[in-house]
């Protein structure tokens, strides 16, 4: 049997297109069951706010339930393996944030490598952190601040979280950028280490700004710069940090992956819902009340951003001898 030539052509560009076919009717049918966001620190923090912020709008949107799980352990890594293990269908999900990126260097040995195993699938948005002090510290700004640590090495202790954390790693590029020498004291928690700020067992932190902003407002804890590149509308009399330290910036961030391999029109679809959240009124309203400010892109756009913290925390942490807890 003999085909006309366009009717040829015709069926075979249908041929052609076939394979693509499942794929499609695959991301079209998505979700069609409940999908799990894990998130790797306990309930209540910035990290799981965050996560359940999303997993209420992707709900709203998609028409599945989007269950946030939290598997705390291992700064992140317990609830990172799990999804990097999970079956690349969609649904298992991972809230990636800055700690993922410092932990790729931080810890000698992982059974996963965060660029290589989880693909990205949406950035979310990124918070500030402050220098704070004690009041009782006679400093006012930072070049004080910088005058005094090197008058009194060692003499100065800097709280944070726990090695690795974000304040940590945040102090330790302060100290390789001004030359001062601080004593590190970690703590199992930012408000531990507030706490003891507070009580004047430490002298500085480089903590969330949700964590002290109260603080700083009732005049017990004293601001001396934020990490952003910007003044920030809740302290609009606090300066940056790049202002005094050229070339300093840090943030707290977060953002959504999956396993790798999972179906690109999958990836696609959530980045475009991601992304739809993040220009809605009410979640940037909501993430506004800790300062917070929302980092749209594409996926392609996020595994840069990743790959950059990486190097950038990664150099913090070699030049600086952190290990983890």
């Amino acid at each position: 049997m003999k085909f006309p030539r366009r009717q040829f052509l015709h069926l075979a560009a249908g041929a052609a297109a076939l394979p693509t076919l499942p794929h499609i009717a695959k991301a079209q049918a998505y979700p069609a069951q409940p999908v799990r966001l894990i998130v790797g620190f306990v309930a209540g923090g910035l990290t799981d706010i965050t996560g359940r912020l999303i997993a209420q709008w992707l709900s709203e949107r998609l028409g599945q339930r989007f269950i946030v799980e939290n598997r705390p352990g291992g700064a992140g890594n317990i609830a990172t393996e799990a999804v990097v293990r999970a079956a690349p269908d969609g649904y298992t999900l991972l809230v990636i944030n800055t700690n993922n990126a410092i932990n790729a260097t931080l810890f000698e040995k992982l059974n996963f490598n965060i660029v290589r195993d989880i693909a990205p699938v949406a950035s979310i948005g990124r918070v500030p952190h402050v220098m704070a002090v004690n009041p009782s510290l006679p400093v006012t700004t930072v070049p004080e601040f910088i005058a005094y640590a090197k008058a009194n090495p060692n003499k100065v202790s800097m709280g944070s979280g726990g090695n690795g954390s974000p304040a940590h790693v945040m102090g330790e590029l302060f100290k390789i950028m001004t030359g001062v020498s601080m004593v590190h004291v970690p703590y199992r928690g930012a408000a531990a280490a507030v706490n003891d700020l507070l009580g004047g067992q430490i002298q500085v932190t480089f903590t969330e700004l949700a964590s002290s902003i109260g603080f700083i407002r009732a005049g017990r804890l004293r601001a001396l710069a934020v990490t952003t590149p910007m003044r920030l509308e809740a302290l609009p009399e606090v300066p940056p940090m790049a202002e005094f330290v050229q070339g300093f910036e840090a943030s707290q961030w977060n953002g959504v992956g999956a396993p790798k391999n999972t179906p690109s029109e999958i990836i696609d679809k959530l980045n475009k819902e991601v992304n739809a959240a993040l220009v809605d009124p009410k979640i940037k309203a909501r993430m506004a009340e800790w300062d917070g400010t929302v980092l749209p892109g594409t996926p392609g756009e996020f595994g840069k951003f990743v790959a950059d913290e990486i190097e950038k925390w990664g150099k913090v942490v070699k030049l600086s001898g952190a290990k983890p807890d």
